[in-house]
């Protein structure tokens, strides 16, 4: 997906932001994967 920067303000640091974005899609979703496992580990050993 690009972006246009033109109109944007001088001082943004878009490979930054897009950076942290990233970032933060790739927690979210390793985070979501680690929770249905543990949900899936508690039903097994639990029930």
């Amino acid at each position: 997906m690009g972006v246009d920067t033109s109109q944007g303000h001088e001082a943004m640091d878009y490979k930054e932001h897009e950076r942290t974005y990233a970032g933060f899609v790739k927690a979210t979703v390793w985070g979501t994967a680690a929770v249905i496992l543990l949900l899936v580990l508690m039903a097994i050993f639990l029930l």
